[in-house]
């Protein structure tokens, strides 16, 4: 994975990511969760990772932490990002600190991210430590800040163990841990999932404004093509651990091109209340045999399938739009 350039040539650019990879040993042998994925994320856009459940948006993020776990690991890529080098090369001393300092995580379960045996308060104190803070005062008026943007009574918060606060409130605690050090990166994994409709919209509007203000770089891996047509730049939309189209939000949910984006957008229940409108994609979503299959991975799902399709994996295509596309069926004339 030997990458030698320490930071990337261009300021527009917070991450680079090529040919990344990630396995999970199973009993069926290795599964490729990430596949070959090349993906740029630009520097202070809101960038929207979507695609449906098991399709790789999380562990495609947690290997930009360089932060897979067993059974899964990093087989081979480049992670460069800006100003810190490549993160699977990057000794284990600064990918902690980056980890933080430089790029904020939200997990999707809250529970599973908070010391059950440490108060809130104590654990930004620890958070600081370990970072080297020396203002830790500072950092917990820091903190109460952001709790309160959060809609939080920030006292009682830090005050509390994580038993004594709803999902939704452990939720919009690791918000603040991901931003408390002032992460120029942050990544927000289906960050709003505990939260009723008016705190997710109350919570949305939030990581706007603090987009906004800080000037960051923020990603959000989500199901909902809703959020991403709301708050992204650009998204990227994932199947069976491949980028199957990515490029700028509007014209992309307006115009989509992969069967895949099309099918997803086409099951989105339209507003007038009438679900025969929506029509559900085809088929199942990928398990463990799609991703062994030869070819393209969603052909058994795809309406315009051809034989191509089923033994030769398509490649990655930049159409003149500045789209990028991989499928067998797409051309500049679509």
């Amino acid at each position: 994975m030997s990458v030698q350039a320490e930071t990337i040539s261009t300021s527009e650019i917070a991450i680079s990511i090529r040919g990344l990879n990630v396995v999970y040993s199973t009993g069926a042998g290795e599964i490729p969760a990430v596949n070959n994925v090349d993906l740029d994320i630009q520097e202070g856009k809101i960038t929207g990772i979507i695609g449906e459940s098991g399709s790789g948006k999380s562990t495609l993020m947690m290997a930009v932490m360089n932060a897979v776990t067993t059974p899964g690991k990093i087989t081979s890529g480049a992670v460069m990002v800006n100003g810190i080098g490549n993160m699977l090369e990057i000794d284990k001393t600064r990918q902690r600190k980056a980890r933080g300092k430089d790029l904020g995580f939200v997990f999707q379960a809250a529970q599973n991210s908070l010391n059950p045996l440490t108060k809130i308060g104590n654990q930004v104190l620890d958070m600081g430590r370990s970072h080297d803070i020396k203002d830790l005062r500072g950092l917990l008026r820091h903190a109460k800040d952001l709790l309160t943007r959060l809609g939080l009574d920030a006292d009682r918060v830090l005050s509390s163990y994580q038993h004594e606060l709803s999902g939704g409130m452990r939720q919009r605690v690791n918000i603040m841990f991901a931003l408390v050090l002032d992460a120029r990166i942050v990544i927000l994994d289906e960050a709003t999932t505990a939260l009723d409709m008016l705190s997710q919209a109350s919570v949305l509007e939030i990581v706007r404004k603090l987009h906004e203000e800080r000037g960051l770089t923020t990603i959000l891996i989500t199901h909902d093509m809703g959020v991403v047509a709301d708050l992204a730049n650009r998204v990227a939309v994932m199947y069976a651990g491949q980028i199957a189209e990515e490029g700028e939000t509007e014209p992309l949910l307006r115009n989509p091109q992969h069967p895949y984006t099309k099918g997803l957008i086409g099951a989105i229940p339209r507003i007038t209340g009438d679900l025969s409108l929506a029509v559900p994609l085809r088929g199942a979503p990928p398990d463990v045999n799609t991703y062994l299959k030869a070819g393209c991975l969603f052909a058994d799902r795809c309406p315009l399938v051809v034989d191509a399709c089923r033994t030769e994996r398509p490649i990655t295509r930049t159409l003149r739009s500045g789209r990028n596309v991989a499928c067998h069926r797409v051309n500049d004339d679509d």
